[in-house]
């Protein structure tokens, strides 16, 4: 590691955390929602349990509908003003909420909220403004924003409920956002040059190669699943916490913050047993069985609180490895000029999931009640970890991109054949266009010296993917 450099110029670490924060504001004000909303929505005019839950999932599905598109448009209309769109659109979602008496005005405001996709927008900016050698380093503050967002919306959803109601929380959402677009306008930097970039964007000809690789569409289902999961539980849990354990809403902060602070701490380990001992599919197993347990134990112990918060910190344990560790799997076995389609099909997945979680949890839960969502949800694991099992084992290079010397007269051929025969270089992609190579490394064995030779600096051999 010592032949990188570890230093982001200052625009790129404000560019960083204002992008970051920006991600952060939208997340938190869908994510707040989640464990306050079942119980809220039974007094809205026209509901049913499926209507809940269609209210809850709504957004995953625009979501998934608009994300890759957003990120498309952006390359030919510019970053900035499709973020703003995007935003506004937001707003107008939020705001829609706040004022809806029924819940099809609530499930409509939540549609709104998700067709203001700029999740890949912000991805492609970020690319724009900062260099190859540090958006590993960017894209990872940006992914720990989102979980640090959802742990502290979990825990503030009912705090703030109390305080400003449901309807508050929409039009707090609807400020957040605002305040985003004022720091895209006024705070996050203009990039000189906005380019496609194959390791963050989709590449809309690349679709099929990434739609027909098993090993990736069993990584898209895991994303899906554990999305659906997660929001079929916040459909039956807060219910089990208010009318089986009789606790006030505004407690169930009480039982979510330890539940979630000690799993964020205890996922640290298996992270790292992952990483270091490549262990990742084991671990990912490992996770959602964990996941299993929990609900079935929530099934059984709905009557023990001190149980079910147990069970539910294993759900969240379980929940945190496996939304750290998926993202770092699709990028080992995504093709090594192609991670960006990957990503997008992956996050597509995700905001499915999501739908589909708030529809079908809303169905068991209208026909069969809140307790068999539990049940439905281990159904899920069951399914997911028997289609894992097939997973192959995971490679351990990680990506590189080389930016080649002007000076080389080799022809790509030749210069594949010259990089594929480099000591830890397992797999090479040529650009001529864009005059990169995409290369797939193992870091233990590099031989730095002789890759170095091709690019057009040292300091320009630069980490994509941890």
């Amino acid at each position: 590691m010592s032949h990188f450099n570890p230093s982001m110029t200052p625009t790129e670490k404000s560019a960083t955390l204002m992008l970051a924060s920006i991600f952060g504001f939208r997340m938190f004000g869908l994510f707040m929602i989640l464990p306050v909303f079942a119980l809220y929505a039974n007094h809205l005019t026209g509901v049913t349990p499926l209507l809940i839950g269609v209210a809850m999932g709504a957004y995953g599905l625009t979501q998934a509908l608009f994300q890759i598109p957003f990120g498309m448009f952006s390359d030919k209309f510019g970053r900035k003003p499709l973020i703003i769109i995007g935003l506004i659109i937001f707003i107008m979602g939020s705001i829609v909420a706040a004022n809806a008496d029924s819940i099809i005005g609530i499930i409509f405001g939540r549609l709104l909220q998700g067709a203001g996709a700029i999740s890949a927008v912000i991805m492609a900016l970020l690319a724009d403004l900062t260099r190859e050698e540090h958006r590993t380093k960017a894209m990872a503050t940006i992914g720990a924003s989102i979980g640090l967002t959802f742990s502290i919306a979990l825990v503030s959803g009912p705090i703030l409920e109390q305080w400003i109601g449901v309807k508050g929380l929409f039009w707090l959402t609807a400020v957040l956002a605002l305040v985003g677009i004022i720091m895209i306008l006024f705070f996050v930097p203009t990039p000189s040059i906005s380019k496609h970039h194959r390791d963050t964007s989709v590449t809309t000809n690349r679709f099929k190669e990434i739609l027909t690789n098993t090993a990736l569409l069993r990584l898209d289902f895991s994303i899906f699943s554990l999305h659906l999961t997660l929001t079929s539980l916040f459909l039956a849990f807060p219910h089990t916490l208010l009318n089986t354990l009789h606790l006030p809403t505004a407690s169930h902060w009480k039982v979510y913050f330890p539940v979630i602070l000690c799993s964020l701490v205890m996922m640290i380990p298996f992270i790292i047993i992952a990483e270091t001992k490549q262990r990742i599919k084991a671990v990912m197993l490992f996770a959602i069985g964990l996941l299993m347990i929990a609900e079935m134990g929530i099934y059984f112990t709905q009557t023990h609180l001190y149980l079910i918060s147990f069970c539910l910190f294993l759900f969240f344990l379980g929940f945190n490895i496996l939304e750290a560790s998926l993202p770092s799997l699709i990028s080992k076995m995504s093709p090594v000029d192609n991670k960006g389609t990957a990503m997008g099909v992956y996050a597509t997945s995700q905001f499915s999931g999501a739908f589909v979680g708030g529809v079908l949890g809303g169905m068991v839960y209208q026909h069969y009640g809140t307790a068999n969502v539990f049940l439905f949800t281990v159904f899920i694991a069951v399914i997911w970890f028997i289609v894992m099992l097939k997973l192959p084992q995971p490679p351990i290079a990680t990506s590189l991109i080389l930016n080649l010397k002007k000076s080389l007269t080799l022809n790509i051929n030749q210069m594949t054949d010259e990089l594929n025969n480099i000591q830890g270089v397992e797999e090479v992609v040529i650009i001529v266009n864009e005059n990169l190579a995409y290369l797939k490394i193992n870091r233990k064995n590099l031989d730095f010296e002789k890759l170095s030779a091709y690019c057009a600096n040292k300091s320009d051999i630069i980490s994509t993917q941890n």
